[in-house]
């Protein structure tokens, strides 16, 4: 039972983050607006549940699954990922560089941030 309290959970915060997206017509997708409402209640709540603890296990013991229709999309445009290699490759390449960036940046301001100050003991 659980795990059907969690993926309700999970799905009422999409059809929050849909219903937003559509009434203000923003140009960001549903799902994510919904990612980012759960992630503040969790944070405002200090702790996850235990459904949502147990659905999010059972999806991430699964998530090789979710890269199937990734795979099928390769093989069906397979001809034009081959005449269009450049630009996918340095978008790639590029994108890449650019999240290990943001992310080395974000981890040094939290290292700083949440670093625990020793006392000194002189």
């Amino acid at each position: 039972m659980n795990f059907l309290h969690g993926i309700t959970l999970l799905l009422i915060f999409q059809l929050i983050g849909e219903t937003t997206a559509i009434l203000f017509d923003l140009p960001v997708p549903g799902p994510v607006i919904g990612m980012i409402l759960l992630f503040m209640v969790l944070l405002w709540r200090g702790r996850s549940s235990a459904p949502l603890d147990d659905v999010s296990n059972g999806l991430l013991s699964h998530l090789s699954l979710l890269f199937v229709p990734a795979g099928v999309g390769i093989m069906v445009y397979f001809d034009r990922i081959i005449s269009e290699w450049l630009p996918i490759g340095l978008t790639l390449v590029f994108s890449t560089l650019a999240t290990m960036i943001a992310t080395a940046f974000v981890m040094l301001w939290a290292q700083k941030k949440f670093s625990q100050k020793e006392p000194n003991h002189d």
